[in-house]
């Protein structure tokens, strides 16, 4: 249970924590997709991702912290989180979390400390 409230915690952190001065919308023509960038404050990016036209989030999406270093990847169906999503922490810990149509199915964690890997 602690893992569950650990790991939602930080899909909501990485979806909606970050306070965003400005964003960058355009629409690709080919994709019919919105893609979407937003950032920090001091200029940096904090996510990257594309909407569909009902303004569902779709396909892959990318979170950062406020110094440029990856925290999240992971993809949307029509709003849905979907397939692989990897979460990185500030303790090295690399979460690797499988979610059908935005439910948990499986959650791996691997810790990477002094060159050695640990996987649970």
């Amino acid at each position: 249970m602690k893992i569950i409230t650990v790991l939602l915690a930080l899909v909501l952190t990485t979806t909606f924590g970050y306070s965003q001065k400005e964003k960058n919308l355009k629409l690709n023509k080919v994709t019919n997709l919105i893609e979407a960038t937003y950032f920090y404050e001091n200029g940096q990016v904090s996510q990257m991702g594309t909407f569909n036209l009902a303004g569902k989030l779709e396909g892959n999406w990318t979170s950062f912290n406020e110094t440029g270093q990856k925290t999240s990847v992971g993809s949307y169906e029509n709003g849905l989180k979907t397939g692989k999503w990897l979460f990185w922490d500030n303790d090295k810990t690399l979460r690797e979390v499988v979610f059908d149509n935005n439910d948990i199915a499986s959650v791996a964690n691997t810790k990477n400390s002094s060159g050695i890997v640990i996987k649970n």
